[in-house]
């Protein structure tokens, strides 16, 4: 067993709510827990009580994962799979069912918001306020240049997120993938003296160096402790989601750090147009 697997670590739970993308969650939620050797929560959140659901039947009947759950125990046996309803506003109730999980699923976008809206506002609220890792499962399919088998995370070397780097080292481990490290970085400010005019190679060469040199030593104690894990260490003169976005192209799964209960403008960004499902570690 891996290090970094934890006791909190005792089962995945995935959000449902009848729609096409929280059935694409539950799928890869299926896969990742088969891979973890986990149980699997399947939580559908509904805002009646139990009787108020009861006094409105049939008329107005809110999807349960009752069914969902006895399809998906016939189609995968050896998986330990139960159903969770919850009641009361979306957000808290799924915070409350992921505080001791190892990992909470969702779809980008459930069954309300309207068409167009990338990240719907339950999955924008776990995932920006969740305790515990969360990814979000687009339901749009990659489309070209994608690796088979690679987890890409995105970090800064100068303020690494551990606990992100942690996640995507023990998943690509679990997968006997790929892991591309994506460093952005841009110019320092005594760079601007050149403006407008070309900056010189060999001082653009000698700060990417200096970047490069940075990661590597970021990366040394975790790439000793997973000596089998493959990593592609990927510095990027670009802005941090313009290549986190980049490089959800070509992976199976986009790890990133979250500071403090909010996503940000860069995070909103990746998961906005991520072509992969993203995982959001809180540090």
């Amino acid at each position: 067993m891996p290090e970094g697997r934890t006791a909190m670590e005792r089962t995945i739970v995935v959000g449902v709510d009848g729609s096409a993308c929280s059935r694409v969650a539950v799928d890869w939620a299926v896969g990742e827990a088969r891979v973890r050797g986990l149980p699997l929560r399947v939580a559908h959140v509904s805002s009646l009580s139990a009787e108020e659901a009861l006094a409105i039947w049939p008329y107005c009947r809110e999807p349960a994962p009752d069914a969902l759950v006895k399809a998906l125990a016939e189609d995968h046996p050896a998986l330990r799979i139960e159903g969770v309803d919850l009641t009361g506003e979306t957000v808290p109730a799924l915070l409350s069912a992921g505080r001791r999980a190892g990992l909470v699923v969702l779809g980008m976008r459930g069954a309300g918001g309207f068409a167009g809206l990338a990240v719907g506002s339950v999955a924008h609220g776990v995932a920006a306020l969740g305790n515990r890792p969360v990814v979000l499962v687009p339901d749009r399919p990659a489309v070209g240049g994608r690796s088979p088998r690679a987890v890409a995370v995105g970090i800064d070397a100068r303020r690494p997120a551990a606990a992100a780097l942690s996640f995507a080292f023990d998943a690509a481990e679990r997968r006997g993938a790929l892991l591309r490290v994506v460093h952005a970085w841009r110019l320092p400010s005594s760079a601007e003296q050149w403006m407008p005019f070309a900056l010189p190679e060999e001082d653009r060469g000698a700060w990417e160096d200096q970047e490069v040199q940075q990661l590597s030593d970021v990366l040394r104690p975790l790439r000793e402790k997973h000596p089998h894990v493959r990593v592609h260490e990927d510095v990027r003169l670009k802005s941090p989601s313009s290549a986190l976005v980049q490089a959800s192209a070509r992976a199976e799964l986009l790890v990133v750090g979250r500071t403090g209960p909010s996503l940000g403008p860069t995070l909103h960004a990746v998961v906005d147009h991520t072509e992969c499902p993203v995982a959001v570690v809180p540090s």
